[in-house]
């Protein structure tokens, strides 16, 4: 594990204490911030002081502190620029236009062609709906960066798509070809991080610094929070929980494996269960996501292969998920996803009862189980996040306000 250093340091407080500007329901003070985080007063305010500067937070207003100096209050400058959020699924591209405040202010999807995707169709949406959005504000050049999250493994450093189990690419330099047609900078992950951070910023990672968060949509796997911070492992690979084997010699995944959990547990997995209690079910009389919807509205009226399908289900997810949470012990699970949007509360109660079964008491001591209640799409804005901190890391912005800072401090050192 590498040694952090300083900056690593001062990178991970900055983000701590912008969070708690996000996290506050208002206007925060310098002293809640040192509460909510435990970082002293004194490097709170010098962080506080460069967020200013660097026009990420205003001050909006002074609060009376019993007869002292009156204390400001501090908010989030949503006005100081603009950020993408990009997330790249099957079968299209969706792309959102934030503020710094993480609030969506526009939001197109793309469609992708039905089959063969080509790395090139992927750039043409992403460019087409991000050129559409900076043509609408009138203000490009406000952009401050744009997150990508593209499904698979993903090496974050270069921006390459390494596999992606959607197309079979291979070490595709996503990164760089957008480069040649987007001016701004871009950081590219895959949606378990992006959900993840989503979570961090906007969700449960809020209240816990311990969680697991389980994407579930046509593709599968796990985001991993510990300790306030996401967990990558060596090769940005952690959290393909999706591929591990839940039934041995089971049912074919699409990565070539048997048995995994996305194959029980994705959209394509829960039309394969519809599929094998009934095959001429009404409720497969379409695409495998809305199948998922068909499922939660005929389980909600009772409809015998509905209620079935949803048990299933939570029974494979709930048998997977015990095992994960002994490993990390957690003390928040988020079940985030198409799936878990619309299964909801049923597929929620019934995986807690199957974790109960099998996850170990220590396991269950401090763990809550929760439906992600990051509103619209988490990819898409823990994709804007990665922008927000790829700016929040910009050397050229935050080293030229503390040099100017530190000269200033000399410079009154100095003086007689």
């Amino acid at each position: 594990m590498a040694k952090r250093t300083a900056q690593d340091i001062r990178r991970r407080n900055r983000f701590d204490a912008l969070r708690c500007a996000f996290a506050a329901p208002g206007p925060v003070s310098r002293q809640e911030i040192a509460a909510a985080t435990g970082l002293s007063f004194a490097t709170v305010a010098n962080l506080v002081a460069e967020l200013l500067e660097a026009g990420v937070l205003a001050e909006a207003g002074h609060e009376d502190s019993k007869g002292g100096r009156p204390r400001a209050r501090l908010a989030v400058n949503a006005e100081r620029g603009a950020l993408i959020g990009i997330d790249v699924a099957e079968t299209s591209v969706q792309v959102e236009l934030f503020d710094l405040a993480l609030t969506v202010l526009r939001s197109v999807r793309m469609p992708l062609p039905q089959a063969d995707v080509r790395p090139q169709d992927v750039v043409e949406a992403i460019v087409a709906g991000v050129e559409g959005l900076a043509d609408a504000t009138g203000t490009p050049s406000r952009i401050l960066g744009a997150g990508v999250s593209v499904p698979g493994h993903v090496e974050r450093e270069g921006g390459v798509s390494v596999f992606s189990p959607y197309w079979s690419w291979r070490d595709v330099p996503l990164r760089s070809l957008l480069a040649e047609r987007l001016p701004m900078p871009l950081y590219l992950d895959n949606p378990l991080k992006a959900g993840t951070v989503a979570e961090m910023w906007f969700g449960a990672g809020r209240e816990v610094d311990d969680l697991v968060v389980v994407t579930l949509r046509t593709g599968v796997g796990a985001g991993i929070a510990v300790d306030g911070a996401l967990y990558r492992g060596a090769t940005n690979s952690a959290g393909e929980w999706g591929h591990t084997c839940l039934v041995p010699g089971g049912r074919e995944c699409r990565c070539g494996r048997r048995g995994c959990v996305e194959a029980y547990v994705s959209t394509r997995g829960i039309a394969r269960t519809v599929r094998e209690l009934d095959e001429n079910s009404p409720l497969l009389d379409a695409d495998e996501d809305a199948v998922v919807a068909h499922v939660a509205r005929a389980s909600a009226e009772g409809d015998p292969v509905a209620v079935e399908t949803v048990a299933r289900t939570a029974h494979y997810l709930g048998t997977a998920a015990a095992d994960l949470l002994n490993l990390f012990n957690p003390q928040a699970l988020v079940l985030g996803g198409r799936v878990a949007e619309r299964l909801g509360e049923p597929l929620l109660r019934q995986t807690r009862e199957v974790i109960a079964e099998h996850a170990l008491p220590a396991t269950l001591q401090a763990l809550t189980c929760r439906l992600s209640t990051v509103a619209d799409n988490p990819v898409s804005l823990g994709a804007a996040t990665f922008a927000l901190e790829g700016f929040l890391d910009d050397r050229e912005t935050f080293g030229t306000v503390a040099a100017g800072r530190r000269a200033a401090r000399a410079a009154r050192e100095r003086t007689p």
